[in-house]
C-alpha cells in the first residue's frame, strides 16, 4: 500500500492502543521520511505534564483506583490541551503534524479536522486495523500493559466507529491491516505552489486577452519565440500571470491557448483568478452568467466554432477548463530556498501564504470584499494594510494608473484593456516595464481608470502608512520607513504642514565634503567635494553660490483654473519650508503669489513653456525671516555674552601684565578667542537684514523641477541656472544666483579662488554638484546629487566659535558623514519619485507617501551640524 503525505497538514493515526502506530512513526523517523518534530503523541504530553504516561488503576482498591483514574484523566487532558496548542500553532505556520493516539471518537477526530480547516491546511487518517488477539499479545510485551479490560473497549469503540471516518471529511483515509504495515510506502507531496526563482521571474499584469500587447511587452523583456513558437529568455528567466487573461479584450482565447502552451512547457505560470474561475465553470457547461466583459469569451468561442466546427470548439473548452481549473490560488517564489516574494490575483492574507483552502483561492480571486456599491460592484477594502510577513505580494486586480507600491505589496494591473497599460515587474531587479495599450477595448462608461484619476485628491489612508511602508523609487529602488519615524511624520502633516495636495514635493538634505580637509586649518575644503566626482567618473561640474537663506518650495500656477485642477482648490500657489510648513504668513504668502504671478504672466512665461504651473526649488533671504528666533535666543546672546566675558578677561590679563606676571601665552589665547567671538557675530549678522512687507524678501531659485506634463531631471545644472536667471527678469523678488562651470585643472583652481575669497567675507560657501542633475557611476549607482562646501568663518555658526582650536579640530575631522550621504541619495529619489507622480496627475496619496516618507527620514538621528 502506498500512502502519500501532504507537505503540510493534520494526519491522524487511528486505533486502539498496540496497533503499531509509535512503532510505525518511529521507523518511519529512522529512515528519514519524516521528523521527530513532526510527530506528536498523547503519551509524550502525559509525561510532559505529568511525568509519566501511564497510571494503572485496575488492581487498585476502589477507594484508591477512583483518585487515580480521576488523576489519569485530568492528566489526559491536560495533555490533550497542551498538545492541541502546539497541533493548531505548527498548522498555522503551515507545518506537518502527525497525531499520535487512538482518536476512536468521532468527536476526537472532528475536532482536528474543522482545526484544519480553519487553518486551511488538509487533514488526513491513517487507520491501523489490527486483530484483538494481535493487540492482546502486544500489550503482554508492554512495559506497561494497558490491560485486557481496557483493550477490549477500545476495540469495541472503534469497531463500531471506523465505518463513519470516511464520511467525516478527511481530505484522504488510508485503512491498513496489520499485515501491511512492513510494505506500506510513503511518499510525500512538495509544495505545488512553490517555485525557485532560479535566473529571474517577470510578473505580468492583468491581460484581459490584449494579447498584442502581451507579445509587445515579452519582446521588450528580452523573451524570443523558439521553433515551437514558445517565447524563452535566452538568460532562462520565465514570466507569470497574476490572472485574469482572458476576457474584456479582444483575443481571449489566443491569449489563454498561449498561456497553456507555455505552462504545459514548463517555462511560465498563470494564477487563478475571478475571470478564470468563472470561464473555467461556463466552459464545463456550468450555468453562469457571463458580464462584465466575459460574455466576449463566448462570442469568441461562437466564431472559433463557426470556423472550425463544434467539435474542436468543445475539444479546446474541455482543455481550457482543465488548465483554468489547475491554476493555484498563488504563488509561492524562493530565492536560495527562502521565500521572498509571493503572487496573487486579487491579493492575499499572510496566514494564507503556501496554503491552499477554498477559502484562500476565494480571497486570492477577489480580494477583500465588503458590501456592493449601487452599481452592485463589491467594494474593495485595503487588505493589504495587514500585511506584515516580509515576503513582496505581487498582485493586480484593481486597475490604477500607475504601479501600486505600498507595504511591500505591488498592484500592476494597469488596466491595459481600458486604455492604460500592461505593466511587468521583473525579480530580483525589482523594475517595471510598461507597454501601452493600443487602445480602449472595454466599450465601458465607468472606466476604473478614468475614476480613479477622479478621486485622485481623495485623501490617504493613514492605516496604509502606519505600521511602515516602503516606497519603491526608479533611482534608488525599495525605500523602506519604518513605524517608528513613520507616527511623528504622520502627526507632523496632520497638524503643521501645507495641505497635503499642496505638498509634493521635499526637497533632499545635502551632505557636507565625505572626507575631512585635508589642510591643518580647514573642516571642509572644496578640493574633496571635486575629487569625490572624479573618483567617480565625473569631469565636468557645477558650483554654484550657497545663499544663507532658508530653503523654501514655490509651486506657482497660472492661474485659479490650473490649481484646481491639480490640488482641488483655487489657489495661486504655495510657499512652504523644506520640512513642508508654511513658510509665510497667509496675508504675505498672498502678496509674494500675486507679485510673481503677476511677473510671470507679464513676461509670458506660462504661454513660451506651455504649462499650467512652475515648481522651484529655492533659497529664500534673508536668514532671520524663519531663523529670527534661533538668532536671537541663541547666536545673539552667545555671541554678545562670549564677546563680554572674553574681554574682561583680556582686560584683566593686561594689568596682571602691567603688575609684571608671567600671563603673556594666556594673553595670547584669550586674543585668539575673542576674535573667535567676533567672527562669530560677524558671520550671522551678515546674513539678517530688517524687512518691511515685501522689501528686501529675496528668493534665489536653483532648479526649475517641474512644468505640467514634463520634470526637468535630464537637463543639466547649467540649464537650471540659466532658467533662475530668466526668473530673475520676471520679478523683482527673484535674485539670480551666481555659479562657475569647473571642467578642468584651471577651472577647478579658479573656483577655489572664488570660494575662498567669497568665504573670507563671511559668506557661507558654494555647492558642488555634477554637470547633470542625475549622474551615476560606471556601476550604475547614483551619485550625490550636491554636495556643500561651507567656509571656515561659517563654520564658527556650526561647530562653536572655538571649532578651530587644534584639539576641537582634530576631533571633528573624525566625522563620519555616511548616514548623511545615504539619507540624502534616499531622500533625493523619493523627491524625485513624487514629483514624477505629480506630473503624471497620480493620486495624492502616492504623491503623499513619498513626501511622508522624506519627512520620517528627516526625523531620524542624524547630527544637526552635518
Amino acid at each position: 500500500m502506498k500512502i502519500q503525505l501532504p507537505c503540510a497538514g493534520i494526519v491522524l493515526l487511528i486505533g486502539p492502543s498496540n496497533s503499531g502506530k509509535t512503532t510505525l512513526m518511529n521507523n518511519w523517523i529512522e529512515q528519514g521520511l519524516i521528523k521527530a518534530s513532526e510527530v506528536v503523541s498523547s503519551d509524550q504530553f502525559r509525561l510532559l505534564i505529568g511525568d509519566t504516561d501511564f497510571i494503572e488503576w485496575g488492581n487498585r482498591p476502589k477507594d484508591e483506583a477512583d483518585v487515580l483514574m480521576n488523576t489519569y484523566q485530568t492528566l489526559s487532558q491536560k495533555a490533550f490541551q497542551s498538545m492541541d496548542s502546539i497541533i493548531e500553532t505548527r498548522a498555522s505556520l503551515n507545518k506537518l503534524t502527525i497525531i499520535d493516539a487512538t482518536h476512536l471518537y468521532s468527536d476526537d477526530r472532528l475536532k482536528y479536522i474543522e482545526l484544519a480547516k480553519k487553518n486551511h491546511v488538509p487533514s488526513v487518517a491513517i487507520v491501523l486495523d489490527t486483530p484483538i488477539d494481535e493487540l492482546m499479545l502486544r500489550d503482554e510485551r508492554r512495559d506497561n500493559p494497558r490491560g485486557k479490560k481496557r483493550i477490549k473497549q477500545q476495540v469495541q469503540v472503534f469497531s463500531k466507529n471506523k465505518r463513519f471516518i470516511k464520511k467525516e471529511g478527511f481530505h484522504h483515509e488510508y485503512f491498513v491491516k496489520h499485515n501491511e504495515i512492513k510494505e506500506l510506502l510513503l511518499t510525500r507531496y512538495t509544495n505545488p505552489i512553490e517555485v525557485d526563482i532560479n535566473r529571474g521571474i517577470d510578473f505580468i499584469g492583468d491581460v484581459h486577452a490584449c494579447y498584442d500587447e502581451l507579445l509587445e511587452l515579452l519582446n521588450s523583456l528580452g523573451y524570443e519565440p523558439n521553433g515551437d513558437n514558445l517565447f524563452i529568455h535566452p538568460e532562462g528567466r520565465k514570466f507569470v500571470s497574476v490572472g485574469d487573461v482572458m476576457s474584456r479584450g479582444p483575443k481571449s482565447i489566443e491569449s489563454m491557448i498561449f498561456f497553456k502552451k507555455h505552462v504545459d512547457a514548463g517555462v511560465a505560470y498563470m494564477i487563478d483568478s475571478n475571470h478564470g474561475w468563472k470561464i473555467a465553470r461556463w466552459l464545463g457547461g456550468r450555468s453562469v452568467t457571463l458580464s462584465h466583459g466575459d460574455e466576449k469569451v463566448a462570442e469568441e468561442f461562437d466564431q472559433y466554432a463557426s470556423t472550425h466546427g463544434i467539435e474542436k470548439a468543445n475539444i479546446l473548452k474541455t482543455e481550457l477548463k482543465e488548465f483554468l481549473l489547475s491554476a493555484p490560488s498563488h504563488y509561492v517564489f524562493k530565492k536560495n530556498g527562502i521565500r521572498v516574494a509571493v503572487a496573487a490575483h486579487a491579493g492575499i492574507k499572510d496566514e494564507y501564504i503556501g496554503k491552499q483552502s477554498f477559502t484562500v483561492s476565494d480571497f486570492c480571486r477577489y480580494g477583500d470584499t465588503a458590501h456592493s456599491d449601487d452599481n452592485l460592484k463589491p467594494v474593495r477594502k485595503d487588505w493589504f494594510t495587514g500585511h506584515q510577513s516580509k515576503e513582496l505580494i505581487i498582485w493586480g486586480h484593481d486597475p490604477k494608473v500607475q504601479p501600486l507600491v505600498i507595504n511591500n505589496t505591488i498592484n500592476i494591473d494597469q488596466g491595459v484593456v481600458f486604455g492604460g497599460s500592461l505593466t511587468a515587474f521583473r525579480y530580483p531587479e525589482k523594475r517595471f516595464v510598461s507597454i501601452k495599450a493600443k487602445q480602449d477595448y472595454s466599450d465601458m462608461a465607468d472606466n476604473p481608470l478614468s475614476a480613479w484619476k477622479s478621486m485622485r485628491l481623495n485623501p490617504p489612508n493613514i492605516a496604509r502608512f502606519i505600521k511602515g511602508y516602503s516606497v519603491l523609487t526608479e533611482h534608488f529602488g525599495q525605500i523602506k520607513v519604518k513605524d517608528g519615524v513613520v507616527k511623528s511624520a504622520i502627526d507632523s502633516v496632520s497638524h503643521f504642514t501645507v495641505p497635503i495636495e499642496e505638498l509634493i514635493y521635499i526637497p533632499p538634505t545635502m551632505s557636507p565634503t565625505p572626507e575631512p580637509s585635508k589642510l591643518e586649518d580647514y573642516l571642509e575644503h572644496p578640493a574633496e567635494a571635486f575629487d569625490y566626482y572624479r573618483t567617480n567618473g565625473i569631469e565636468t561640474m557645477v558650483v554654484q553660490k550657497k545663499h544663507m537663506g532658508s530653503r523654501g518650495i514655490l509651486l506657482l500656477f497660472k492661474d485659479n483654473e490650473a490649481a484646481e485642477k491639480y490640488v482641488g482648490r483655487q489657489t495661486l500657489g504655495t510657499i512652504y519650508t523644506r520640512n513642508g510648513r508654511p513658510f509665510f504668513s497667509k496675508e504675505t504668502q498672498a502678496e509674494i503669489l500675486k507679485r510673481l504671478n503677476k511677473g510671470l504672466i507679464q513676461s509670458g512665461y506660462f504661454e513660451k513653456y506651455d504649462t499650467d504651473f512652475v515648481l522651484l526649488d529655492a533659497e529664500i533671504l534673508p536668514w532671520n525671516l524663519k531663523a529670527n528666533e534661533l538668532i536671537s535666543s541663541q547666536y545673539a546672546h552667545v555671541a554678545e555674552a562670549a564677546i563680554m566675558d572674553r574681554s574682561k578677561l583680556k582686560e584683566s590679563l593686561g594689568s596682571a601684565l602691567e603688575q609684571g606676571r608671567d600671563v603673556e601665552s594666556w594673553i595670547l589665547e584669550t586674543d585668539k578667542r575673542l576674535s573667535n567671538a567676533l567672527t562669530f557675530r560677524e558671520v550671522f549678522q551678515k546674513y539678517c537684514w530688517n524687512t518691511n512687507g515685501l522689501d528686501g524678501i529675496q528668493i534665489a531659485p536653483f532648479h526649475v523641477l517641474a512644468h505640467s506634463h514634463k520634470t526637468f531631471f535630464n537637463m543639466p545644472h547649467s540649464w537650471h541656472m540659466e532658467m533662475n536667471k530668466e526668473l530673475s527678469t520676471i520679478s523683482d523678488l527673484f535674485i539670480e544666483t551666481e555659479y562657475k562651470i569647473v571642467s578642468d585643472e584651471a577651472s577647478q583652481k579658479d573656483a577655489i579662488r572664488w570660494w575662498e575669497e567669497m568665504t573670507e567675507e563671511g559668506h557661507e560657501g558654494f555647492v558642488v554638484k555634477p554637470e547633470f542633475f542625475i549622474t551615476k557611476n560606471v556601476k550604475g549607482s547614483i551619485l550625490q546629487p550636491a554636495i556643500k562646501v561651507r567656509g571656515r568663518k561659517y563654520l564658527h555658526i556650526i561647530y562653536g566659535m572655538d571649532y578651530l582650536l587644534p584639539e576641537n579640530l582634530k576631533r571633528l575631522k573624525q566625522r563620519n558623514v555616511t548616514k548623511k550621504q545615504k539619507f540624502a541619495l534616499m531622500e533625493f529619489a523619493l523627491g524625485m519619485e513624487g514629483i514624477n507622480r505629480f506630473v503624471k496627475e497620480d493620486s495624492i496619496e502616492r504623491i503623499h507617501e513619498c513626501v511622508l516618507a522624506t519627512i520620517a527620514l528627516e526625523a531620524d538621528s542624524i547630527d544637526p551640524r552635518l
